[in-house]
């Protein structure tokens, strides 16, 4: 299952860790560069959990910000897919981490989380970052016209557009996969050369692009910002996609309000 091209942000990763069970804390710190830190500039490590408590979600990202340390819990898919997130897109989690402090710090007392750490959990949560290298698919997918771009236009999807998977919770769906699975779409332009490049060097700058991209205030302004995508129609990703009528099933493929580019 974790050798499925959803997984493919993470396979350098997951090649480097033990096949037969889940990996301890310092098998995990080990994959750490000392370079990645928190929003608050503390080195990255991935820590047995605290005591949790109602507070725990403020807790946790206060923690990171200040110490570094990413509390994981042992044998759990969703953690670990949070930990090798982190490890794949360093960047772009400290910049959300930040984010989500300045937010806690700012709204100490409140009892509504605020529209900025909406965005952040949505894409936390359930993002996806698409490079495209065709600004005509990127408009495609932004305008719902989900058969136009991914079966009649397949072939320069293949050969223009790249999908790693960055929300943790959506890895974890992906371990039992399921119709009208959908994840929160940020659209990076890129470069041709870039698509063919190696992997960590993918990631590396599109890890650096979505951080630029979450450190501006209009990213969090609004949780419709993101596209809508259902990652399942992604050419290659179900094996059901291959067939044409895939993509008639208008309760998987809806088609929705147009998003700003």
């Amino acid at each position: 299952m974790l050798d499925a091209p959803l997984f493919a942000a993470l396979r350098h990763l997951i090649e480097r860790l033990p096949k037969d069970r889940f990996p301890r804390h310092d098998e995990l710190n080990a994959l750490a560069a000392p370079s990645w830190v928190s929003g608050g500039g503390a080195p990255i490590r991935f820590v047995p959990p605290g005591a949790r408590s109602k507070e725990f979600s403020a807790q946790y990202e206060v923690r990171i910000f200040e110490t570094g340390e990413v509390q994981t819990r042992p044998d759990n898919w969703h953690d670990l897919f949070n930990a090798l997130v982190w490890l794949a897109f360093p960047k772009t989690k400290a910049v959300l981490n930040g984010h989500h402090y300045g937010e806690i710090r700012a709204r100490r007392g409140e009892r509504l989380r605020g529209t900025a750490r909406d965005v952040l959990t949505l894409f936390d949560e359930g993002g996806i970052v698409v490079a495209a290298a065709d600004a005509e698919l990127a408009a495609l997918l932004r305008e719902f016209r989900w058969k136009e771009l991914f079966w009649k236009r397949r072939a320069e999807v293949l050969r223009s557009m790249r999908f790693y998977v960055f929300g943790h919770a959506i890895y974890e769906k992906a371990l039992e996969p399921y119709k009208g699975v959908t994840a929160k779409a940020l659209i990076v332009d890129a470069a041709p050369g870039l698509l063919e490049a190696p992997l960590e060097q993918q990631l590396a700058r599109l890890d650096a692009r979505a951080a630029h991209y979450f450190s501006g205030a209009q990213a969090l302004a609004s949780t419709r910002t993101l596209s809508p995508l259902p990652i399942l129609g992604i050419p290659g990703w179900e094996p059901a996609n291959a067939r044409e009528e895939y993509y008639d099933d208008s309760e998987q493929f809806r088609p929705g309000r147009l998003l700003s580019s």
